[in-house]
């Protein structure tokens, strides 16, 4: 079987704060920026990985989602314990400067966790929260 990961969904709560952060904190491309019934969509990943993107979308988009579980996810963004995303790269001190420099919200610096991946961790603008692991 052959598959590959090709998106992934994270929430924002501000369109151009979210694109600020992945394309100019980050360094991600935008692939597509779609507004649909005063909603907006947003599509990133790394310009090396064409096929990997994460679509930043409006929270409880879908309308299978109840008023009552709408106001949750809103309070969960809000403490950033709605949803998480894990990147990685080779040079994680050299990644998490920049980031910092870029006025990205820290979460951790860099550690040596105790189950074995050095890591860091920020918040983007919604709340969600981003571990880079260190690729050794």
């Amino acid at each position: 079987m052959d598959i590959t990961i090709h998106a992934t969904f994270l929430p924002h709560d501000d369109p151009d704060a979210s694109l600020a952060f992945y394309r100019d904190t980050l360094g991600f491309e935008v692939r597509n920026d779609v507004g649909y019934g005063g909603m907006r969509w947003i599509t990133v990943g790394p310009a090396d990985q064409p096929g990997t993107s994460i679509v930043l979308e409006p929270p409880a988009a879908d309308p299978g989602v109840t008023d009552d579980e709408r106001r949750t996810i809103v309070e969960m963004m809000a403490k950033g314990t709605y949803a998480r995303i894990i990147l990685a790269t080779a040079d994680l001190n050299g990644t998490f400067a920049r980031l910092q420099a870029g006025g990205a919200d820290v979460a951790q610096e860099p550690t040596e966790q105790p189950y074995g991946i050095r890591d860091c961790a920020f918040r983007d603008p919604a709340g969600n929260l981003i571990r880079i692991n260190e690729l050794r």
